[in-house]
C-alpha cells in the first residue's frame, strides 16, 4: 500500500453560494472524502483557499433572526451577537468556525483546518 499522501490545492469561489451548503463542501475537501483511498483515521485531505468570503448569500431571514451565543461561565456573562453583525466585522472567522463545527471531532480536526485559507 502506497503511505504517500498527495494533496492537491483547490481554489474555490465563494460569490452568490448558500454558506451552509458552501461549508459542507469545504470541509468534505478538507477531510478528503472526495478521494477513492479516504480513510477516517488519517488526514489525507486537500488544501482549500477560499476567495471572496464576504459575497456569501444567505437564504431567508437568518441575517435578520439567527444569533450566535457566547458565555464567559461567569454570572451575567451571556453575549447576544446576531449574524448580521458578525458576517459585517469578520466574514472570515465566522466562514471558520461553521467549517471547523463540520469537520469531525477528534485530533484531526486541528491540522485539517490549518489547510484552510480564506481571502
Amino acid at each position: 500500500m502506497n503511505s504517500a499522501i498527495i494533496r492537491e490545492k483547490h481554489i474555490l469561489d465563494a460569490a452568490g453560494k448558500v454558506p451552509g451548503r458552501f461549508a459542507t463542501e469545504v470541509a468534505i475537501l478538507l477531510m478528503g472524502k472526495h478521494k477513492v483511498s479516504y480513510r477516517p483515521h488519517i488526514d489525507a485531505g486537500d488544501f482549500v483557499e477560499v476567495n471572496n468570503i464576504s459575497q456569501l448569500k444567505f437564504t431567508g431571514k437568518k441575517l435578520i433572526q439567527d444569533v450566535r451565543y457566547t458565555h464567559s461561565m461567569y454570572r451575567g456573562g451571556l453575549k447576544i451577537a446576531p449574524l448580521a453583525k458578525l458576517f459585517k466585522e469578520t466574514p472570515d472567522k465566522l466562514f471558520k468556525k461553521m467549517v471547523s463545527k463540520m469537520l469531525p471531532k477528534n485530533k484531526l480536526r486541528k491540522e485539517m483546518i490549518k489547510r484552510l485559507t480564506i481571502k
